[in-house]
């Protein structure tokens, strides 16, 4: 059972705590919030009344709950609607981010984060508001593998990839390369394509693109913080598994070890790491966007 936080509920920490709470709970449970099927197979979840997709840590923190619609909206915004909560439904945590001005005594000003959490519910849980059916059509296994192929072929300023030099998936900062073995080795298309994913991600980090700080500076000289390592690898796993949604790949989680999901317990549970799985899902969506061309 996790302590009991110190913050205050209005405490940026406390936002923090709460969600590293929910994501410790499923990997406790044997699942790997990361690796959901709804968004590959419902698509990626939506708040109905601004038509925007939900982003970074909100995306696992609803998918984690599985929705079979992607609709949801807030009590307040169902009411609005015309609409209800039905009686016991349970809501979701999503968070937002966001910076205020701060007047100092000197009269000038500071930017200062906020973040605010919020519940929301499934359109499944709510009566009287029409909502669309889910539009995303289920892709055939070839789509699944065109799609992947597609991702891979069309992020921009990409590294060099090589398939088959070595039998080891790895992406080397000081060459901006790419190795992976031939996908006659892996089980699946989409074990492949998932792997491939994983060290796309890692490669955005590079300093001609996002310039994320990770295990290997630009020199590719190992750096011995296990702390930069760990949110690195995590960043990787959450990048992969969007982008497997991306293109309709549903991870299977019975490969999953007791030992995997013990290294990420382990990482989590630490009391210095209590932002990492928010921060990381943020670096993975950023990434996420720069490989899709997308906008924020």
């Amino acid at each position: 059972m996790a302590e009991k936080s110190p913050w205050k509920k209005g405490d940026l920490k406390f936002v923090y705590e709460r969600v590293t709470d929910q994501i410790i709970q499923r990997l406790e449970e044997g699942v790997v919030p990361w690796h959901t099927p709804h968004m590959a197979t419902v698509g990626f979840p939506k708040n109905f009344l601004s038509g925007k997709t939900y982003r970074g840590i909100n995306v696992m923190l609803l998918a984690m709950g599985g929705y079979i619609s992607p609709w949801f909206l807030t009590y307040k915004q169902a009411q609005e609607r015309g609409g209800n909560v039905r009686r016991g439904e349970k809501g979701y945590l999503v968070v937002k981010f966001g910076m205020y001005a701060k007047e100092a005594d000197d009269g000038s000003e500071h930017q200062r984060k906020y973040l605010r959490q919020y519940t929301v519910f499934n359109a499944s849980q709510i009566g009287g508001v029409d909502f669309p059916e889910p539009s995303r059509p289920a892709f055939l296994p070839d789509q699944r593998t065109e799609a992947a192929q597609s991702i891979i072929e069309n992020m921009p300023n990409p590294p060099v990839i090589y398939e088959g030099r070595i039998a080891q998936t790895c992406y080397n900062p000081a060459t901006d390369c790419i190795d992976i073995p031939n996908r006659s080795y892996f089980e699946s298309e989409p074990r492949f394509y998932k792997s491939l994913f994983h060290e796309v991600v890692h490669a955005t980090g590079a300093a001609k693109r996002l310039a994320r700080k990770t295990l290997l500076d630009n020199r590719g000289i190992s750096v011995s913080d296990k702390t930069i390592y760990s949110q690195e690898e995590l960043v990787a796993e959450i990048g992969a598994a969007f982008l497997c949604a991306h293109a309709g790949i549903v991870i299977d989680e019975h490969v999953n070890s007791a030992a995997y999901i013990q290294s990420w317990l382990t990482v989590l549970k630490s009391k210095s790491n209590r932002r990492w799985i928010v921060d990381a899902a943020g670096y993975a969506q950023k990434a996420v966007d720069y490989i899709l061309k997308l906008e924020p």
